[in-house]
């Protein structure tokens, strides 16, 4: 086992947590229904696109510190902390459980940042702010779609 195999889990896990936000992504681009259609329906190809990226660049870090990152469904949902997209969810909930999802995942990315802390790894951790502010932005960015008037 490598010395930093706790960072490389970790990375790993919000690999997992990217995976299934894609598919979720997925889910909802093809199932928005209503009057914002046209917008969420280009909005959700947007963030799967995005998290498709952010999934690459966490994979490829695993692999530059030496571990190897996860790469099948089954891994995934092992270890994502987020769950998955089941019902046919109105656009409301859609976004709702998309702000959760993102939120929680900026949380974990700062909680992560402690862990490349203790293994000396910057890259790692500036990997990880980068990824929590723009998280955070577009969580703001759906709270502003939902918020009452």
């Amino acid at each position: 086992m490598q010395e930093n195999q706790p960072l490389i889990n970790f990375l790993n896990q919000q690999v997992s947590n990217f995976a299934v936000l894609y598919v979720k992504l997925h889910r909802y681009h093809w199932f928005i229904q209503g009057p914002h259609f046209f917008g969420l329906h280009k909005k959700f190809e947007e963030l799967y696109e995005l998290t498709a990226e952010y999934m690459d660049e966490l994979a490829e870090r695993v692999l530059a510190i030496g571990g190897k990152p996860l790469a099948t469904m089954s891994k995934f949902l092992d270890e994502t902390t987020l769950t998955e997209a089941e019902a046919d969810d109105k656009e409301r909930e859609m976004l709702g459980e998309l702000h959760a999802d993102l939120m929680q995942i900026a949380a974990e990315c700062k909680e992560g940042e402690d862990l490349c802390d203790e293994y000396g790894d910057q890259p790692s951790a500036d990997l990880l702010i980068r990824l929590e502010g723009e998280l955070e932005k577009h969580a703001w960015m759906i709270r502003a779609t939902i918020a009452e008037k």
